[in-house]
């Protein structure tokens, strides 16, 4: 019994509503590899309805809990002090009309936000300009500029988010997953923040 148990918890965690959350699921552990099984089934905490989406499991949840059961063995803990379980709720079935008013805004938006830029930097006269030097013409729609500036475009798009439909290109993350992990980082230190700045309230 002087073995210690080593405990890592998890950074994130995503569960049912209703659900049982176990040691097993916030952390990982060690000890003796007899028991720890038994150590993984210990509840933590029940999922209730008014949680709403996110819950913040502290570290000394967790230690209060083995310390009912092993009051004597010394406990080793790494890792982040909080877990923040997030509550998978159902899913509402998309509505298409919607989808699709929404793909046509954002179509329509981007069109105009590529054709304003266009327009800003005078990009047609640069093509007709371009054509001028390497001809020695002057054209008013230098096509076989214009037709490969567009394509390459579009293919730039693809290598810059990385992705052709679902199917990803290449292993590394495109710069729009990299933005939306930092965002998904900055939001669970506010839940952990605004987490403890609850219980600092519930004590006073």
């Amino acid at each position: 019994m002087n073995e210690p148990i080593f405990l890592r918890l998890r950074k994130r965690l995503s569960v049912k509503p209703s659900a049982v959350i176990t040691l097993g699921d916030v952390c990982q552990l060690y000890w003796d590899g007899v028991r720890e099984d038994e150590l993984n089934r210990m509840p933590i905490y029940q999922i209730k309805p008014e949680d709403g989406h996110f819950i913040v499991i502290d570290i000394m949840q967790v230690i209060r809990k083995l310390r009912t059961l092993y009051p004597e063995v010394p406990l080793e803990v790494q890792g982040a002090p909080q877990v923040i379980v997030e509550v998978m709720n159902p899913r509402k079935k998309a509505n298409p009309v919607l989808v699709t008013l929404v793909w046509l805004i954002l179509f329509i938006g981007s069109g105009l936000a590529i054709m304003n830029f266009h327009t800003d930097v005078s990009m047609q006269q640069v093509h007709q300009r371009i054509y001028y030097l390497i001809t020695g013409k002057n054209s008013q729609q230098p096509l076989w500029l214009q037709i490969p500036y567009s394509l390459g475009i579009g293919m730039g798009m693809i290598l810059f988010f990385n992705h052709l439909f679902r199917k990803r290109i290449t292993e590394e993350p495109s710069p729009l997953e990299v933005e939306l992990f930092l965002y998904q980082q900055n939001l669970d230190q506010y839940y952990v923040q605004n987490e403890n700045k609850e219980n600092q309230r519930t004590k006073t």
